[in-house]
């Protein structure tokens, strides 16, 4: 597990969840220029910031925290694509679209979500360069 710089961003994700693992995965690999770090809202990192969420975890969403604050939801998803390689950045356009909307959107791909453990243990075991952004 890696030791975060002081000032980098932090991705927070639902470790249980297979789908926010392959998120996960996939902005590392967008992420050439390895601007994001990582940590599960299961574990000790997001639990000594305080953003563990309450409720049903099923409910949960991504929490990004960078220079301009906390971020939640399609605010968070669409930071994050902003910073990323090629074509992706251009998501960061739809940051114009009222909030409302967007996290109608998210909350309707989050609901249908897979958040079945065999999935999320089927994950391929990270690289040791992916695994030092990886916060506990």
């Amino acid at each position: 597990m890696g030791e975060k710089p002081a000032g980098a961003p932090i991705i927070f994700y639902d470790g249980e969840c297979g789908f926010c693992n392959k998120s996960v995965q996939f902005v590392m690999k967008h992420d050439t220029g390895r601007v994001f770090y990582f940590a599960p809202l299961q574990g000790e990192t997001a639990d000594r910031a305080h953003l563990v969420p309450e409720g049903d975890p099923s409910e949960w969403s991504m929490i990004l925290v960078d220079e301009k604050g906390i971020h939640d939801k399609s605010t968070a998803a669409l930071r994050v694509a902003s910073k990323l390689n090629g074509f992706w950045s251009l998501l960061g356009l739809f940051l114009i679209v009222p909030k409302k909307l967007r996290d109608g959107v998210y909350d309707f791909i989050a609901k249908h979500r897979n958040r079945s453990s065999a999935e999320a243990d089927s994950c391929p075991i990270p690289s040791l360069e992916e695994r030092e952004r990886i916060l506990p």
